[in-house]
């Protein structure tokens, strides 16, 4: 699977999720590693809207900022995730595209987690007709 990846920190945890993927067999490219966090959020999001990756990953302090700054980009669906379950809930119910987590209290194992169980599960197909929903105006 193709995935970009942004964090406005290198730090030894976004150093370990990449090589993770990479060893996985993903092919990972690296987008505004290092700026700060508005244009990585941005620049993840432009990747996985315009085709560029099927799925990104973003990372920043928090994580809030990222995932506000990806889901201002149209067709961006991205989730600020704490843990697995919730991971795999972004992916099934809401069909989130981006995965968005904080580098504070994110352990190496915890981010393993969280990125296995968003890149292994799909939208429930149930779900779409909610889904689509969110990319037009609300009402």
């Amino acid at each position: 699977m193709r995935i970009a990846f942004g964090t406005d920190e290198d730090t030894p945890l976004t150093a370990e999720v990449v090589s993770d993927l990479r060893a996985r067999g993903h092919e990972v490219e690296q987008v505004a590693v290092g700026a700060q966090w508005p244009e990585v959020g941005r620049a993840v999001g432009a990747a996985v809207a315009g085709g560029d990756a099927e799925r990104g990953v973003v990372c920043c302090w928090t994580g809030t900022g990222v995932a506000m700054a990806a889901n201002k980009v149209p067709g961006v669906r991205a989730a600020l995730c704490t843990d697995a379950a919730t991971a795999q809930g972004s992916r099934r119910w809401n069909d989130a595209n981006v995965l968005a987590f904080g580098l504070r209290l994110t352990t190496q194992e915890l981010a393993r987690e969280m990125v296995d169980s968003f890149l292994a599960t799909d939208a429930d197909e149930s779900e779409l007709p909610v889904i689509s929903r969110v990319e037009g105006p609300v009402g």
